[in-house]
């Protein structure tokens, strides 16, 4: 692969999350490889490997979001004509990432694999190469160097977790890492939502698992490939699951803490090691490949107001007073007692559920930490001040 398209992306230690993981934790950013995510790796490599005949028919690929926007790219450095089919619920900011990089956008299907199917006879009718996500054998090796980057900084490295959609990016990590250190483990992260790669292996045999909703889009396929589900049952030590709330957390963390963007399917694998900190020791070194950045930005901002909430730091109140004056001053005064910051207050008349002569007032709060919230509550029930604390 060409240096100039390809970044080899850090691997830092962790102090923060260490702690938090009661490990030695390292972070593999792919989250700041070229297009956002390590798909570019599979995509690039895959492209540069047709022909030159079938390079002038041009290439077709169906993604959420990060594959399509690695062929664009890839396909983009080469000259080549290319067209990206994305599910009509695609996030806008990645349809117009996409298309940044010259590809033909269309949208077909409510899900990826409604995409993929469209793209097999758009492919037939175009005579145009279908670049994969992950059912192609160049496209893993492609994402297989993540693992070989890995083994040449941290060579004595003892667990890898990795996200798991299709499967691409863990069977080319697995294969990469074990042909160097065949006693590392590789442990695959899915969603709850979507335990796609957890079940087929359960039931040793490929399954399609019913729709769930998850945040982690880059990670919600239904059902694996023939070809990654044989090397995940190969090479993978283990599939885990991990549900949103944990991956809002850990984007949460990752921004605040590290000052590192990942969007949800990116932030799947350390989410899973903040979760379940009691599996670890201290004496393993770890490694948590954040797999991808490109998150909507409408999205961040709830992760931002959902992070502040579960960390105890942003508390949200309903409170319902006498529309007399003077009412929501005693409510004010007990929030400046705590030494609590008021964000933001919004007042509702006329909802059916706020009385007549009565309004509702909606607080929220900014605190120090979630012993703050207990002080403001414990205040409340003292002066016999009537609220709900909103979810």
């Amino acid at each position: 692969m060409s240096e100039l398209n390809i970044r080899k992306t850090d691997l830092i230690r962790s102090t923060t999350f260490s702690e938090i993981t009661n490990s030695n934790l390292f972070l593999k950013l792919e989250c700041l490889q070229k297009t956002g995510s390590f798909k570019v790796r599979g995509a690039m490599f895959k492209i540069n490997n047709l022909s030159k005949d079938l390079k002038k028919q041009g290439v077709v690929a169906a993604s959420a979001g990060n594959h399509a926007q690695a062929v664009a790219f890839a396909s983009s450095i080469q000259n080549i004509s290319c067209v990206i089919v994305m599910p009509k619920n695609s996030s806008p900011s990645k349809i117009l990432a996409t298309r940044s990089y010259g590809a033909k956008v269309i949208l077909e299907g409510n899900s990826y694999d409604e995409a993929a199917e469209y793209v097999k006879e758009f492919a037939r009718e175009e005579n145009r190469t279908i670049i994969h996500a992950f059912d192609d054998s160049e496209v893993i090796a492609g994402q297989g160097t993540v693992g070989l980057e890995i083994l040449e900084e941290l060579s004595d490295v003892d667990e890898i977790y990795v996200p798991v959609g299709g499967g691409g990016l863990i069977s080319g990590v697995a294969i990469a890492a074990k042909s160097s250190r065949p006693k590392v483990k590789i442990i695959g992260v899915e969603s709850t939502a979507y335990p796609t790669m957890r079940e087929s292996l359960k039931k040793k045999q490929i399954l399609k698992v019913e729709v769930g909703h998850t945040i982690a889009d880059g990670i919600s396929i239904k059902t694996p490939s023939q070809l990654t589900f044989n090397l995940v049952k190969d090479y993978v030590d283990e599939i885990v699951l991990v549900d949103d709330p944990s991956i809002v957390k850990t984007m949460f963390l990752l921004m605040e803490r590290s000052k590192i963007v990942a969007e949800a399917a990116g932030a799947a694998s350390l989410a899973y090691l903040i979760s379940k900190p009691e599996l670890l020791k201290k004496d393993k070194k770890i490694v948590s490949i954040i797999s991808g950045g490109n998150v909507d930005m409408y999205l961040l901002g709830q992760i931002v107001s959902k992070g502040l909430m579960q960390t105890g730091r942003l508390l949200k109140i309903f409170v319902d007073l006498p529309d007399k004056p003077g009412a929501l001053k005693k409510i004010v005064d007990e929030i400046t007692k705590a030494n609590i910051n008021i964000v933001e207050v919004e007042h509702d008349r006329l909802s059916a559920n706020v009385p007549a002569g009565t309004a509702g007032v909606y607080l929220s709060l900014e605190l120090e930490n979630s012993e703050k919230s207990e002080t403001l509550i414990n205040l409340f029930e003292k002066e016999k001040i009537a609220f709900n604390i909103m979810k």
